[in-house]
């Protein structure tokens, strides 16, 4: 796989292990296809700021990686919201090929590249869809709703409010705390958990923060 090395491999597997990730033979080697893909299509693409393979395998692959456990207890179906090279979506389709993930872009580049993807790497559960996030509207409200550097906590949760109910969970990957941004949150949504990561390779601080969508009745 091209600039893929073994070092990568065993980065990626100590680090899931370290993760409480268990990930088996297959999933190694989809996501190590996956970072070929990156890195090749990177640099026409501009998918991503991070160049160096080195640091793609912690910034990427365990980042996303590291929030497995709370995705997963969110349901079936989960939405990546400008999910842009993939992060955390791809990585976690292919964790969890029981489950549905949906990237949602409105850059055409980065939703051709998450195509190639979804066919070369046969993730059947995985649909890419092209268009800005309010003018998206799914036949069914999702289960969970993921995003990654896309937005302050205010603009993630007003734009997606069409795409979820009061039993989604929102997922918003974040460095800092963002005290700030809690502050402006909109009334109806109110921090259910907030969860510091530790991800193996990466400086600086992660956290996720779970937001509900609370029922009209229950403001009253």
């Amino acid at each position: 796989m091209s600039g893929v090395t073994q070092r990568h491999a065993l980065e990626l597997s100590q680090g899931a292990e370290r993760l409480g990730v268990a990930l088996d033979d297959g999933q190694q080697e989809r996501l190590l296809a996956y970072l070929a893909l990156l890195i090749r299509w990177n640099k026409a693409y501009n998918l991503t700021a991070v160049r160096d393979p080195d640091e793609m395998v912690s910034r990427h692959l365990l980042d996303s990686l590291s929030v497995a456990a709370y995705v997963q207890q969110a349901g079936e179906h989960i939405l990546d919201v400008g999910s842009g090279g993939g992060m955390p979506g791809i990585p976690l389709a292919i964790l969890f090929p029981q489950r549905r993930f949906t990237l949602l872009d409105s850059n055409g580049k980065k939703t051709r590249f998450l195509t190639q993807v979804k066919l070369e790497l046969k993730l059947d559960n995985l649909e890419v869809i092209h268009s800005r996030v309010e003018a998206f509207r799914p036949e069914r409200p999702f289960a969970g709703i993921t995003s990654r550097a896309f937005s302050s906590l205010r603009d993630f949760t007003e734009w997606t409010r069409h795409l979820g109910d009061d039993r989604t969970q929102w997922l918003s990957m974040k460095g800092v705390h963002p005290d700030d941004e809690l502050q402006a949150l909109p009334a109806d949504f109110s921090l259910q958990a907030c969860h510091l990561l530790q991800v193996p390779g990466c400086q600086g601080q992660r956290h996720l923060l779970i937001l509900r969508r609370t029922r009209e009745s229950d403001r009253h």
